[in-house]
């Protein structure tokens, strides 16, 4: 290799080698917050340091995904009289210590591959260690070869598995025996070499090992938003992803190790993995641990990595990952149109995530709370359709509604909104309720900012508990007008299927019978008005999976009923999405779902017919990555159908927090005709 390209490629190789020191202690912490056990994980590192919840989860699922094919395997080879696990790229990993704790490694050896400069590390690190030098028995020093620290079940290597005659060589030198049960890991490893490099480990691992179990965990759906901001952070750490272009999704990766010489394959990705094959009662342990809002990333975050497994040998087959149950593995496939909306940006410098607004009148939208890069707000604005284009308005409030993220803002029929709920953290539901009412005659005199007449609510009555992520939405009793609020969460429950009526003249809570089976507790769904009646759609429940369901909450002599509305195809469940009635069709927009290769556009289902389509969106003049979830929506008063979308983004797992950096419109006259 000439100088130049050697330097560069030992440039890259570095960088490589600095991701294991962020996932180790990401590793440590998930361990500490009690995510999963690991009392060795914290040996290696300098301070456990706590990470955000988030990445706490995103560590604890490939922990347990990997976990998972471990036990299975020697589930499998227990009477084997030798078995051996190859962990390729190991990096500082405690996998052997925590199975010798355990006394599960019987007549098991452990090797560990890894660059020499991080083996020589790590070897320093357990010899420097009085608890885990103790774990290695009959411990030998290093030969003068590849090996590093050499035990009779423990065998730690530094060498470059690009060099298939150098592994060879090395591992048969520590003692590994080609013929006996071999299970091979790898951890986020071959995506970081070039692609020709990463399929040559594949098709030796095939060659050499005759019976064996290959465990891949890595990323996968590199173009979608998400996608593109994960390949970004990591291109940014010259740890550029090279599989991810020719193997971009499950099936593509399952092709692959069939093609390399593997007998049989079986990939999932995580939100399969961990509702198909973590038990309920796991989850919700998972789900007690840290006060958590961040559904949409974690949901994302699932669905761009996967675990595989691949198998040489009959033997090995039974150690395959098992099919998720039926529900989790035959998602809805959408039914998508040959039409395109288009989709432009608006020139105008609002954005966040959180956010809740309402058209207070035509071309004229109030932005309420939410979070920006400088932090949560309780600051609020406007969007103004002058005739030379949008614009955006300060706002002068009379008086602090307070920070407020997931709220809702619902405009009255007599003039005004209604801002209710929320929270200011996972911990901190907001009570207070408030009118507010903007001074539209000073919106032409004023320049820079317009005022906001800001009320809070003494209502009476019994309260609904705080919460977030609910609807809010105005509705008709007995001639008089009723904030209908339904759904969401709070600090305790993890969905609420409650529902509530504040009369708005005399700030009453009011009892109102509804007859009929209700919706199942959910949060993150939508609810709009439809001639008198409200269209409550999709949402997550209390086992954190979306919802895909129509309901109409209809008036009657009594009160009101609710009827389950059929869709025809059944619409994809989603949350975190928005939805208006725009000429009798309720349209959705954006949203997470949890297994199409594609995003969630625009879904329009007729509701003369129940029969929906979906769009893609043609998003090729937005200039970054446009993500549609925690964002607001509304009509516009354009001669043509057109919604605005203000806000989005979200925290892509460790990749950095992404916000939509303007609003952009969305032109639905392809979906509407």
């Amino acid at each position: 290799m000439p100088t130049t390209n050697r330097k560069k490629q030992e440039g890259k190789d570095t960088a490589v080698q600095g991701t294991n020191d962020s996932s180790v202690v990401s590793k440590a912490s998930a361990a500490a917050q009690g995510y999963f056990k690991d009392t060795f994980i914290q040996h290696f590192v300098c301070k456990v340091v706590r990470r955000a919840p988030l990445i706490n989860r995103g560590y604890y699922v490939r922990w347990r995904a990997v976990d998972h094919c471990v036990r299975r395997f020697l589930q499998v080879t227990e009477s084997c009289p030798k078995r051996q696990i190859l962990s390729l790229g190991a990096g500082f990993d405690s996998l052997y210590f925590r199975l010798h704790a355990e006394k599960a490694l019987t007549e098991t050896v452990v090797f560990e591959v890894d660059f020499p400069d991080v083996a020589r590390r790590k070897a320093l690190l357990i010899m420097h260690n009085n608890t885990l030098r103790g774990m290695l028995d009959e411990h030998l020093p290093p030969s003068a070869g590849a090996s590093h620290l050499w035990s009779s079940q423990y065998r730690l290597l530094g060498l470059d598995i690009r060099e298939e005659s150098q592994v060879k060589e090395a591992l048969s030198s520590a003692g590994l025996d080609w013929e006996s049960p071999t299970l091979i890991l790898s951890e986020v490893v071959l995506t970081y070499m070039e692609t020709n490099w990463s399929d040559k480990v594949i098709k030796w691992a095939a060659k050499l090992f005759p019976q064996s179990l290959f465990v891949l965990y890595e990323q996968i759906h590199p173009c979608d938003p998400f996608g593109l901001i994960m390949q970004e952070h990591f291109r940014k750490l010259n740890s550029t992803l090279h599989a991810l272009r020719q193997y971009p999704d499950a099936a593509a990766q399952r092709r692959r190790f069939l093609e390399k010489g593997w007998d049989q394959c079986v990939c999932l990705d995580i939100n399969d993995f961990f509702f198909g094959l973590v038990p309920e009662e796991e989850r919700r342990r998972i789900e007690s641990l840290e006060p958590f809002d961040e559904y949409e990333e974690w949901h994302q975050k699932c669905s761009h990595y996967f675990i595989l497994t691949a198998s040489r040998g009959s033997s090995l087959a039974q150690a395959l990952l098992s099919a998720p149950p039926v529900s989790v593995s035959s998602p809805v496939i959408p039914s998508w149109s040959q039409s395109l909306l288009s989709v432009k940006t608006v020139s105008v410098s609002v954005g966040g995530l959180g956010m809740a607004s309402t058209s207070v009148s035509p071309g004229l939208v109030l932005i309420t709370g939410g979070c920006s890069r400088e932090g949560r707000r309780s600051a609020s604005q406007v969007l103004y359709r002058s005739p030379t284009g949008w614009r955006s308005w300060n706002v002068e409030p009379s008086a602090d509604v307070g920070v407020r993220l997931y709220h809702t803002v619902t405009s009255c029929p007599s003039g005004g909104a209604v801002v209710f709920g929320g929270r200011s953290s996972p911990l901190n539901p907001i009570r207070s309720v408030f009118k507010v009412n903007l001074d539209l005659c000073d919106l032409s005199e004023n320049g820079d900012a317009v005022k906001l007449c800001v009320e809070q609510m003494h209502c009476t009555g019994e309260e609904p508990t705080p919460r977030w992520r609910h609807t809010a939405t105005v509705v008709q009793h007995e001639g008089q007008d009723f904030l209908f609020v339904f759904g969401g969460k709070n600090e305790s429950k993890a969905a609420l299927g409650d529902a509530h009526f504040l009369r708005l003249q005399q700030q009453h809570w009011t009892e109102i019978r509804i007859e009929g089976a209700a919706p199942e507790a959910r949060h993150s769904h939508s609810a709009c008005s439809y001639q008198g009646h409200v269209l409550v759609f999709g949402g997550l429940d209390s086992r954190g999976q979306p919802l895909g369901d129509m309901f109409l909450l209809k008036p009657t002599d009594r009160g009101f009923m609710w009827e389950r509305v059929k869709t025809q195809p059944p619409a994809v469940p989603r949350y975190s999405h928005s939805a208006h009635v725009i000429e009798e069709k309720l349209v959705v927009v954006g949203g997470v779902w949890l297994h199409s290769d594609n995003v969630p556009g625009v879904t329009v289902i007729d509701l003369d017919t129940g029969i929906s389509m979906d769009f893609q969106l043609d998003s090729s003049a937005v200039p970054w990555p446009l993500m549609l979830h925690s964002f607001c929506c509304e009509p516009t008063d354009s001669e043509e159908p057109e919604l605005i979308v203000i806000g989005g983004g979200g925290n892509c797992f460790s990749f950095g927090t992404h916000f939509n950096l303007q609003p952009v419109t969305m032109a639905l006259g392809a979906a509407l005709g």
